[in-house]
């Protein structure tokens, strides 16, 4: 069985890597209001590639105010055999400055065995996985399946609660794939078993009625942005860790994440020291980080010299898994409020939150995982974590809490520069994931339903 479906994935990925090419070249951007019919046309696109013979029904359902189209495509179980959930997204993050980019971001290019464009890895990759998979085995697998491909990751997923409210029964599965993660490295088959979540404040800080001259006034009247600047430092100590008070911590996955091959793959400057302490795995998966990700105020060109009467930033916080988004928000504003330096005023406001997760990894589910994804990469399964919040994992698992849950990589890598310039999709571990899924079902069709 495994040896023929190698053959019927090496038969349709050529005609699968096209598809993966048409979906690259829409510009499907969630956050964009401009792009709402080049959202349409990507789910339409989705739509009409699993109508090619990958699912025997298909439909697209735009019933949530608010929301994208999603794409729904099935294949009933036979008698006795379980049900499995494939998820994937079609939106895509902004592509940003175009001359940042090697090449125009939204026409694929090859090189070096990688596939470059915007949503070449997250998540157009996830699609074209789920197809592959369907088609080697003909759009008839043995087992159920259902897929699912939405179109508002990229902003948090914020209508996908009320659509799994809306479809329960319709999406109900014995096991769900979320294809939306990466692997720890090339060739290395990965499951993602935890996600730190995400907690998100705007912080204010004014100290002047209005901005006056530096000259006259600086020295005893203290301005709005250095007040912002020394309450920003006080959420780190000197050694980086972070300093709000009631944050949890976490335990990491056991992999092998060098220091080095870390500070390789985030850009680390010579010289730049790594925050906080323990082991690479702990710091990015299983403790708290804060970031400061933006900063309102006065511009350096056309800088004057006065002094700034308010100053606005925008903060987050990674959490551990374990810990609760709305606890950590509040938290994170309690400590904003009462770090305000020179008694400056300090407004908070509490924005994004995303929960943490960690997936259970025992059950026949997962060895049959195990066993496909070894298969195909030749090589055994290593468990780690997400330093980033995937918010629609915890509205799968509150919504089919006896269903395993498997989040995957459809080939991305460190490498593959997901949000970021240049995104590619190592082409090698996309064929490894395709054979993989399609393993993966066949593996499940001797798994008993729950």
């Amino acid at each position: 069985m495994s040896d023929d479906l190698r053959r019927a994935v090496q038969k349709v990925l050529p005609d699968v890597r096209a598809d993966l090419e048409a979906l690259i070249r829409i510009p499907s951007v969630s956050a964009d209001p401009a792009a709402t019919e080049d959202l349409r046309r990507c789910a339409e696109l989705t739509a009409e590639l699993f109508r090619a013979g990958a699912a025997q029904e298909v439909e697209i359902l735009d019933d949530i105010p608010g929301g994208r189209p999603v794409v729904l495509a099935s294949c009933p179980a036979p008698p006795g055999r379980p049900t499995v959930l494939l998820y994937a997204h079609y939106d895509v993050q902004p592509a940003g400055d175009p001359a940042l980019w090697s090449s125009t971001p939204f026409e694929p290019r090859e090189s070096d065995g990688r596939l470059y464009g915007r949503g070449s890895a997250d998540d157009k990759a996830g699609i074209a996985t789920h197809l592959a998979a369907l088609l080697a085995h003909d759009g008839r697998p043995p087992v159920g399946v259902v897929v699912i491909v939405e179109g508002e990751e990229e902003i948090g997923s914020p209508t996908l609660g009320a659509f799994l409210d809306r479809h329960r029964d319709q999406l109900a599965a014995d096991v769900i794939v979320l294809a939306d993660s990466e692997n720890i490295e090339v060739g290395v088959p990965s499951f993602t078993t935890t996600l730190r979540g995400m907690a998100n404040c705007v912080v204010e800080v004014r100290t002047l009625a209005e901005s006056v001259h530096s000259g006259t006034y600086g020295g005893a009247a203290p301005d709005a942005l250095t007040a912002l600047c020394r309450l920003l430092a006080t959420l780190h100590d000197e050694d980086g860790h972070v300093t709000v008070d009631g944050l949890a911590t976490g335990r990491p996955p056991q992999a092998d994440y060098p220091a080095e091959r870390f500070r390789a793959e985030a850009g680390v400057l010579d010289g730049v020291r790594l925050l906080g302490s323990g082991s690479v795995a702990e710091r990015v998966w299983a403790v708290p980080a804060a970031t400061v990700l933006a900063i309102d105020a006065p511009s350096v060109p056309g800088a004057v010299n006065a002094l700034t009467a308010s100053a606005r930033a925008k903060v987050s916080l990674r959490i551990a898994p374990g810990d609760d988004a709305v606890r950590a928000r509040a938290a994170l504003a309690r400590h904003l409020r009462d770090h305000a330096p020179w008694g400056a005023l300090v407004e908070v406001t509490e924005a994004e939150i995303a929960q943490p997760y960690a997936v259970g990894t025992r059950g026949p589910a997962f060895d049959a995982a195990r066993r496909a994804y070894q298969h195909a990469f030749g090589r055994d399964v290593v468990d780690m974590g997400g330093g980033g919040a995937i918010p629609f994992v915890a509205e799968f698992a509150a919504a089919y809490p006896n269903a395993a849950v498997l989040i995957t990589s459809p080939g991305g890598d460190p490498a593959s520069r997901a949000h970021s310039t240049d995104e590619n999709l190592h082409l090698a571990d996309f064929e490894r994931a395709c054979l993989a899924e399609a393993l993966l079902l066949a593996e499940l069709a001797d798994w008993p339903r729950t």
